[in-house]
């Protein structure tokens, strides 16, 4: 059975017409989650909703704990996660309001906790292809149909943070052949990964870096409202997603993702922390076990 996530970003702190929407707290090993979780189901999916910044946006992209925030996603029994994510442009032709669905990632951050494993327990995952193809073209097919300035593909620079990129950095990650750039998908992708869960990213463009010549005339205004249309259509996405998801789900996933700890673990059993082992138990239970 498909159970949907919804990380929500900038913008995005509720999803609104869920059948027997719930608000409750899902505790972690890892600390606290952003906030509580929403439950509800959607069109006969059961979906579950997390605002990654916490309703009235009080964590920064630093400060979220993203290990908490996917250990228990994966707790409640989430398979699939769609990430929305607001971001800046760095292409000409990926202007504020277009989406993309990403499918590569260049990790700039370094300030956060980025694997649930470590000492007593190493684990390696491929980053390879680091999101999921069959969520992709699911979303990005709703997204055509429902006429939305999508593209299929892109590279997303995670960032730091919280501050906004220097003018030679931005020109750098032009020049790395970078799409867009956002600060949160990082570590996130790699920990859904660890945790077998599908991924996927919709990045929002509510602007362009400022490498651009336009970037110093653009009011802050602006970038809200864009955010603000980009949340709304986000929010149509998602009901347009639901049914799709509700179908059967293949199993395995065609792309590996629910089975991506098979030949990952490196300690040998009779090295292992049980310590650890404890903490692992939603995220790499299904290994441990055999």
């Amino acid at each position: 059975m498909t159970v949907l996530g919804i990380l929500g970003g900038s913008g995005l702190y509720e999803i609104a017409g869920l059948k027997g929407a719930t608000w409750r707290c899902v505790e972690s090993p890892f600390g606290e989650t952003s906030d509580e979780f929403l439950f509800g189901e959607l069109d006969g999916l059961q979906l579950v909703f997390v605002p990654r910044h916490g309703r009235g946006h009080r964590h920064s992209p630093t400060s979220i704990n993203y290990r908490a925030n996917i250990d228990a996603l994966k707790r409640v029994g989430v398979t699939d996660i769609l990430s929305l994510s607001a971001c800046g442009s760095l292409r000409e032709d990926l202007p504020p309001g277009h989406f993309v669905v990403v499918d590569q990632f260049i990790d700039r951050t370094f300030a956060r906790e980025k694997s649930f494993f470590g000492e007593g327990l190493v684990a390696h995952v491929s980053m390879a292809h680091p999101t999921c193809n069959r969520l992709a073209e699911i979303v990005h097919d709703c997204a055509r149909d429902a006429g939305f300035p999508i593209r299929f593909g892109g590279t997303y620079l995670a960032m730091e943070g919280p501050q906004f990129s220097s003018l030679a950095e931005s020109r750098l990650y032009r020049s790395w052949g970078c799409d867009v750039i956002g600060m949160t998908n990082m570590p996130e992708a790699k920990l859904a990964r660890e945790a077998e869960i599908c991924y996927v990213t919709v990045a929002m463009v509510t602007d362009f870096d400022c490498w651009h010549p336009d970037h110093d005339h653009v009011q802050v205004a602006d970038i809200v409202r864009v955010l603000l249309d980009n949340a709304e259509r986000a929010k149509s996405l998602v009901t347009m997603v639901a049914p799709r998801l509700a179908k059967a789900r293949p199993a395995p996933c065609p792309a590996g993702c629910d089975h991506a700890l098979e030949h990952a673990l490196i300690t040998a059993p009779a090295a292992r922390s049980p310590e650890m082992a404890k903490k692992l138990d939603a995220v790499a239970g299904r290994v441990l076990k055999g």
